[in-house]
């Protein structure tokens, strides 16, 4: 590893030392002489660098090697070089020593403040990434990439109102839309509120955030939460049956809620005649398990069990299967009941060994659902696998 490490920064170094060369030669006698002195200086470098004393070598090669017009390219490659194998430092004393000289052009230091602030990205630093990413947007070179590098560190301090901020601006700029992140970041905001039950703000920043983004799911979700925990079952009802429209794939992650919030104003015909209907569109094993529940209570247990068993003919599912052996569990008694209680556990161990959400930008899977990836870190690409169902 350490001769791959030093074959890759020799052959960075072999044009810089050309290029320092062939500048001192064309300027003027002092530049001629310090050429002649190069090699040994250069030799000396990779002397030290071939006897694992990078340290050193480094500090002769910023040292002889000068950065100007023809060589900064490949003093940016080679700090670049350290940022990606984790040398930090290394790319930061690379960096800093490109930015302090005097000769470079405007759209060169500008590229010199990009790698550095990666470099404290990187590093941790982020208030010193967070002033240059600043800078390079407010002189409007690299001005793209330095906004969307201000939007992760944002996104890491969990400063949504900035990252708002800076989303708008990548819009104006010319940037692509990002309504549906600028969403997804007013829920932040309306999650910490309903958080500290300050029902109104979550409430308002919802609203935003289904004004930036109409088919955002996780407002409708987090609105009907609110609702619900303030008595409004009628306003939680309407929220969470837009969930529907907007992706019915998260359907089933409000079933039970819109349950209980039809239950809590007495109207279980409503609720029936939902997911009835429901169902017939998407054929979603959430939506089942609450019309068994419903159709138990209106009908009774044999009911409830013929229309699992109908489900499971067309539609084989472990989750049916379990409930069905519920059902049958609740009647059972004696050997009977121990058979019955050792196969659902079975069932439920192999439930809670399967992945609920799957990422389809990165394959990322998990056992809850993530509005950000923990994988690629991209916004509203996580969904429900159904693969925890399926037999």
């Amino acid at each position: 590893m350490f001769f791959e490490h030093a074959s890759l920064l020799i052959w960075l170094l072999l044009p810089l030392a050309a290029g320092s060369g062939w500048a001192a030669a064309r300027y003027d006698q002092k530049r001629h002489r310090a050429r002649k002195d190069l090699p040994t200086a250069y030799f000396k470098g990779l002397n030290f660098l071939l006897n694992e004393q990078a340290d050193k070598a480094i500090e002769i090669f910023i040292k002889v090697l000068e950065v100007n017009s023809e060589t900064v390219e490949t003093h940016l490659a080679l700090g670049s070089l350290f940022r990606r194998r984790g040398e930090v430092e290394r790319a930061i004393r690379v960096h800093q020593n490109i930015i302090a000289r005097p000769a470079l052009d405007r759209h060169q230091r500008a590229r010199a403040l990009l790698e550095l602030g990666q470099d404290y990205l990187k590093a941790g630093l982020l208030d010193r990434a967070e002033n240059l990413f600043l800078e390079l947007a407010e002189i409007r070179l690299h001005n793209e990439e330095a906004l969307r590098l201000l939007m992760h560190i944002y996104q890491q301090e969990r400063d949504w109102e900035k990252a708002i901020s800076v989303c708008r601006r990548l819009g104006r700029s010319g940037g692509p839309g990002l309504h549906d992140v600028i969403a997804q970041y007013y829920c932040e905001l309306a999650e910490e509120a309903y958080k500290r039950n300050e029902h109104d703000v979550a409430r308002e920043q919802a609203r935003r955030a289904l004004q930036n983004d109409r088919a955002c799911v996780r407002a409708s979700m987090v609105l009907g939460n609110i609702e619900a925990d303030l008595g409004r079952h009628k306003e939680a009802i309407k929220a969470w049956r837009r969930v529907e429209i907007q992706n019915p794939l998260y359907l089933g992650e409000v079933a039970q809620s819109l349950a209980k919030s039809y239950q809590a104003v007495g109207d279980e015909e409503g609720l029936y005649r939902f997911f009835q209907e429901a169902l017939t569109r998407h054929h979603d094993i959430a939506l089942m398990l609450v019309l068994a529940d419903v159709i138990e209570r209106r009908e009774g247990q044999r009911a409830a069990e013929a229309f699992i068993v109908s489900w499971l003919r067309r539609q084989p599912s472990v989750r049916g299967l379990n409930r069905l052996i519920g059902l049958h569990l609740a009647q059972a008694s004696g050997e009977s009941r121990e058979d019955l209680a050792i196969l659902k556990g079975i069932i439920e161990r192999i439930v809670e060994g399967r992945r609920r959400y799957l990422c389809h930008q990165c394959g990322f899977s998990g056992q809850s659902l993530h509005w950000q990836c923990p994988g690629c870190h991209r916004w509203n690409t996580v969904t429900p696998s159904g693969e925890d169902d399926a037999v």
